[in-house]
């Protein structure tokens, strides 16, 4: 590893700290594509359980018995910044929910704050409809623009979470302090809640008012634990990896160091 460091920084890296990433990405693709193969092939790998996610199948099925619906809360970013990632995250999830929505006939409720989310969470509705071949029961006014500042935007949501039948609520992307609002006011009404972030900040709020919580990178992996994506698996083996991998490279420098060979 610190050869190709070493090798990548004299070829005109910026710095050490991204000739480093580079060189561990050399690493994980190869991995990645190992794993994502076996996989394809019919190799059968075992997830960790995630109650998040877990909590997840069958939740349409649930709210459509009880004559309810369930809220989907995609955070207070768009996809167009730094927290894009956790918006994909909650596309989807809401990518899973959808589809399982136009089956049981209780499609979502959907809340953005970003103007740029909007199309895209309603061509998620969509598709998860034709994909169903009920395009004409597809509703774009089930995704609602709210408001772009965080504040408006929980107050929208705390309005949704008071008066629509909701049998789940459902907040996984960017929040920030915001979260609490909204997360309280579900707790309040009784409403199952499972909730996901990525930042630490927000994590305490998530941690005392939803049900089930997705933690941090927890949330990257619905694709692998919602849609089964060999691709999507073949990440997370591969992630697994590299930090054995790395845990292995730490424990060796150290004794390197204890016995002086470093």
């Amino acid at each position: 590893m610190e050869v190709i460091v070493d090798i990548l920084t004299q070829s005109g890296m910026r710095s050490e700290w991204h000739a480093c990433m580079l060189a561990w990405l050399l690493f994980f693709l190869p991995v990645m594509l190992f794993a994502t193969s076996r996989i394809r092939a019919g190799h059968e790998v075992n997830l960790r359980p995630l109650a998040g996610f877990d909590a997840l199948r069958g939740l349409s099925a649930r709210a459509a018995e009880s004559g309810q619906t369930v809220h989907v809360s995609l955070g207070v970013s768009g996809i167009s910044g730094e927290e894009t990632a956790a918006t994909l995250a909650g596309l989807t999830v809401l990518d899973y929910l959808a589809e399982q929505g136009a089956t049981f006939d209780a499609p979502p409720i959907v809340t953005v704050a970003d103007p740029t989310l909007l199309p895209v969470a309603q061509d998620v509705l969509r598709h998860a409809h034709a994909r169903q071949g009920d395009i004409e029961d597809y509703d774009p006014k089930q995704v609602r623009l709210i408001s772009p500042e965080p504040t408006a935007y929980a107050a929208g949501v705390m309005d949704v979470l008071g008066h629509e039948p909701l049998a789940a609520n459902i907040m996984i992307g960017n929040f920030g302090d915001e979260y609490l609002l909204m997360g309280e006011v579900g707790a309040k009404k009784g409403i199952s809640q499972i909730g996901g972030a990525t930042n630490p900040q927000t994590l305490p709020f998530v941690f005392a008012s939803a049900d089930q919580v997705l933690i941090g990178e927890e949330i990257f992996a619905g694709g692998a634990y919602l849609a089964s994506l060999p691709a999507h698996i073949g990440s997370l083996v591969a992630q697994d990896v590299m930090r054995l991998l790395g845990a292995v490279i730490i424990v060796l420098l150290v004794l390197a160091k204890l016995i002086g060979l470093a």
